[in-house]
């Protein structure tokens, strides 16, 4: 039986945890990090990995960092044969790298050298991508550079965001890793180099502000690459609304940001070509709202124009 330290932050590590704590392996330690504060009531608030990890009843560190002090300690004193990482967010040292017997592995959303980065399933959205995928590497200490070991792909649905998209190759990619352990574990499975010059980056998205003046379809796209958080954003009146989903609509009679009309479809506003209409949006302090509700509660009307705070 081999042994297994998990790495993990987010809630798209939890179906690997769970794969390997359902799978032949022994999970000797999960690290996650410590409790944040979080929520209007700025309560300490655990991450996901650390609510899985309790429930299945494996070894826990909630640590600031694995790269020194009790999660180095910890990582070390479990002697695994694999590190697994997934969605962990730091780049690893050598020393974190050294500590498992036979590899350090991790499971990136995008198939690798596309799209290294912290967010991979966001720029697939944002650039329109009709297929992505998740890749099981061995971890190098440059950035998503290291050797891939194995990978799937999966196509990008029309009606995906990062949060439908990210939550599907969550599971594509723990049932990916179970079988790249298996494979390092018995010899038959051999990685091979990233081309170097395929490579593509996926930072975070800085930008929340919908630019109206960009095409219907790239706006679309970037209303889907930030729903469900932290959301695209315009203005309406002076104050923000958050749009969180979209669809290309043919009117385009006005300058951009300019509402075209508004009615129980929701609202249309002018882009840079054609149209979006806004289908899913809050308006600040409240809750997820349908565009038709929008419009039945706050009264845009046509010749309105958004974006401008």
């Amino acid at each position: 039986m081999t042994r297994v330290a998990f790495l993990g932050n987010s809630p798209w590590s939890v179906p690997t945890l769970e794969a390997l704590a359902r799978s032949d392996s022994e999970v000797v330690l999960v690290v996650t990090r410590a409790p944040v504060p979080a929520g209007r009531g700025s309560k300490l608030t655990p991450t996901d990995v650390a609510g899985s990890a309790g429930e299945l009843g494996l070894p826990l560190a909630q640590v600031p960092t694995v790269k020194s002090g009790e999660g180095l300690a910890r990582l070390r004193d479990a002697e695994p044969d694999f590190l697994v990482v997934v969605a962990y967010g730091e780049i690893l040292p050598l020393e974190v790298l050294s500590a498992p017997a036979i590899a350090a592995v991790n499971l990136h959303f995008s198939l690798l050298p596309a799209l290294r980065g912290a967010a991979p399933v966001q720029r697939a959205l944002l650039q329109g991508s009709h297929t992505t995928g998740v890749t099981t590497m061995l971890i190098s200490e440059r950035l998503d550079a290291g050797d891939v070991l194995m990978q799937a792909v999966e196509d990008v649905r029309e009606d995906d965001d990062s949060g439908s998209l990210g939550a599907r190759l969550a599971h594509i990619g723990a049932d990916l890793m179970i079988t790249t352990l298996s494979g390092l574990s018995d010899g038959s499975l051999v990685a091979r180099p990233q081309d170097e010059r395929e490579a593509t980056f996926a930072p975070k998205l800085a930008e929340r502000e919908i630019d109206w003046s960009l095409g219907a379809a790239e706006t679309v796209n970037f209303v889907r690459a930030l729903s469900p958080h932290p959301g695209a954003s315009t203005h309406f009146k002076g104050d923000v609304l958050k749009v969180f989903r979209a669809q290309i609509a043919p009117e385009a009679d006005g300058p951009a940001g300019t509402i075209l009309s508004s009615g129980n479809d929701g609202l249309t506003v002018a882009a840079g070509d054609r149209a979006v209409r806004m289908l899913e949006v809050a308006p600040a302090g409240r809750k997820r709202m349908s565009g038709a509700d929008f419009v039945r509660g706050y009264h845009p009307a046509p010749g309105d124009v958004l974006g401008f705070a």
